[in-house]
């Protein structure tokens, strides 16, 4: 074998040992909870400290915000002030997301709600609106699902009833692939994070700088670990399945300019279909993330939606009172 080869095979294997290592740190990598909103706050649980923002009268009643994959508490800015001025609103950064704990497990969707009912259980938390963003839509259902006396209603933003293989963008294809995935991590540029992002809002939206830092404070765990977490939820039983087995009232809005989901339309007739009594909305120009994108128009939907609680429970007390 002569020298050039030689060499070229040392080069080989040198390579192949880094990416190894680089792979077996990379998966290792954990982040402690740190205060990233002006506001915010951390609630230390057993399985992982969680960031909190709550805005509004403790008197009002209670919403809670649920963010998406790669995002955080931010997501909710737009909305967050409009929802505030009459309810308890209760703002929640996902185990490995935002200022919440980044380890190197518990990426489920079960746990992740269990995490959210510990949180809301420290601040007294019950019969909320819980609305939830893609993956906080399925975590939103699990609460429902998990903790009945926690949550009166659902509304579910842009979050398919059943696994889809949906664009994830750039980063996702060169992060979610193995091996050199882990590679990709430690190096991405924050050019290809907002490309990457580019795919969660209707064409031509400008992606936040924020978005990006977002996505840049997450572990390759949390990042790798979350959409396996909401895969594995929705192929062992359909959102609106498990809604209708809830038997809690549903509401379901989606963009229309959708770059993630296929055919939002015909998702929303599915959410009809399978839990019966669900209401459903088409934002028009909205893309993935109307919470951001319409943030006035998607708060409203979600105040109209709780004022039906309230309706709810004065025909309720009604009821009640007129008995015999």
């Amino acid at each position: 074998m002569g020298r050039g080869w030689k060499i070229l095979i040392g080069v080989v294997v040198a390579l192949a040992l880094l990416v190894g290592v680089n792979a077996l740190v990379t998966d290792a990598e954990t982040k402690s909870a740190e205060v990233t909103e002006p506001n915010g706050r951390i609630v230390s649980l057993p399985g992982g400290n969680l960031e909190v923002v709550e805005e509004g009268p403790r008197a009002g009643s209670p919403i809670v915000l649920i963010h998406c994959f790669t995002c955080a508490i931010n997501y909710w800015d737009g909305m967050l002030p409009r929802l505030a001025r009459s309810h308890r609103v209760i703002a929640i950064d996902l185990l490995g997301h935002g200022g919440s704990e980044k380890p190197t497990s518990g990426y489920s969707v079960p746990n992740q709600a269990d995490l959210v009912a510990q949180v809301l259980g420290r601040l007294g938390v019950r019969d909320a609106e819980v609305v939830g963003h893609s993956l906080g839509g399925a975590v939103a259902v699990a609460l429902a699902q998990q903790s009945a006396q926690i949550v009166d209603r659902v509304v579910i933003v842009d979050t398919p009833p059943t696994h889809e293989e949906g664009d994830l963008g750039i980063v996702a294809k060169f992060g979610f692939a193995p091996v050199i995935g882990d590679a990709f991590w430690r190096i991405k540029p924050d050019f290809a994070v907002r490309k990457g992002l580019e795919v969660a809002f209707a064409p031509g939206f400008d992606v936040p700088d924020e978005f990006v830092e977002d996505v840049d404070r997450m572990t390759f765990s949390s990042y790798a670990d979350s959409p396996t977490g909401f895969d594995d939820y929705t192929k062992e039983g359909p959102l609106d399945r498990r809604m209708k087995e809830t038997g809690k009232p549903l509401l379901v809005i989606m963009g229309a300019e959708e770059q993630i989901i296929d055919d939002p339309a015909a998702r929303l007739a599915e959410y009809r279909a399978g839990a019966p009594g669900a209401q459903t909305k088409l934002i028009a120009g909205a893309g993935h993330s109307p919470n951001v994108e319409k943030p006035a128009q998607t708060a409203d939907l979600v105040l109209a939606f709780a004022r039906h609680e309230m309706q709810d429970s004065l025909q309720d007390r009604e009821r009640v009172r007129k008995r015999p």
